[in-house]
């Protein structure tokens, strides 16, 4: 349940298009349903302007199907099932048909197009499964990224030749291993916000993406924000919360300028 879905059943209800009880029956089940082994929240668009999303590790395939069927059985923005496993994908698929599967990520009811320019930049091939599952979130919420794959710094020229697609961004997601440099070097070449992700890629010391967590933690370009090791998902979050941000003031000002004319 999300903001356009409680603005236009209230306007219902003015209008005489449903009775006050229809309203009441719809809003019964907010702000959570409780199915015994999970709460489900479906308040969390109302709160975030996220979706509600299911973590597939630690839950049965029948878990992720239920909890899949109660958040798409009411009306509102997209579902995601994350980190699924086949078997997990398989039976949520089977019981809530018309999603679409990504590897490990599982999305029904994708939102509408975008226009905000995002670009996704994965310094080697070994980081693309975690650039992969921040593009599908991004996606799942209406947003295109731009893909910028192996423009790690090894080769500095890769990533100098997309300096236009980088200052042209309204948010930039940097995902690297090994030593986490490129972070960095995207840091100092735009203004737009920069989410950093830390892969398990590497070599030697990168001891499992800690390495380049500590290296973006510690980057010289002022500003960069960093998320967990091999959390594409949460980089996307950052984003959608970042965007989200920038639009509620839009709209807030586009408000106060028409009520003072």
């Amino acid at each position: 349940m999300d903001e356009a879905f409680l603005r236009q059943l209230m306007a219902d209800v003015n209008d005489g298009v449903i009775s006050a009880d229809d309203a009441v029956r719809q809003l019964r089940r907010l702000p959570f349903a409780d199915l015994g082994f999970a709460r489900v929240d479906h308040h969390r668009s109302l709160r975030q302007g996220l979706a509600e999303v299911v973590y597939g590790p630690g839950k049965t395939p029948d878990q992720c199907a239920a909890i899949v069927k109660e958040l798409l059985d009411q009306p509102g923005g997209p579902v995601l099932l994350t980190r699924a496993s086949a078997e997990q994908a398989a039976t949520s698929l089977r019981i809530n048909p018309h999603g679409e599967r990504y590897d490990a990520t599982v999305v029904w009811r994708p939102a509408p197009p975008r226009s905000e320019r995002v670009v996704l930049a994965a310094a080697g091939t070994a980081d693309l499964p975690v650039a992969d599952e921040c593009g599908v979130v991004l996606a799942a919420h209406g947003l295109a990224p731009q893909r910028l794959n192996d423009v790690g710094v090894a080769g500095l020229h890769r990533i100098l030749k997309e300096v236009d697609s980088l200052a042209e961004a309204d948010a930039v997601v940097v995902v690297a291993g090994m030593e986490g440099a490129l972070a960095s070097v995207v840091g100092g070449l735009t203004m737009a916000p920069v989410v950093a992700v830390p892969t398990s890629a590497g070599y030697g010391s990168s001891l499992e993406g800690i390495t380049p967590l500590l290296a973006m933690l510690s980057s010289c370009a002022a500003g960069v924000t960093v998320v967990g090791v091999d959390n594409g998902f949460g980089a996307a979050c950052g984003v959608l919360r970042l965007l989200k941000s920038r639009e509620r003031a839009a709209t807030e000002a586009e408000l106060s300028g028409a009520s003072d004319g």
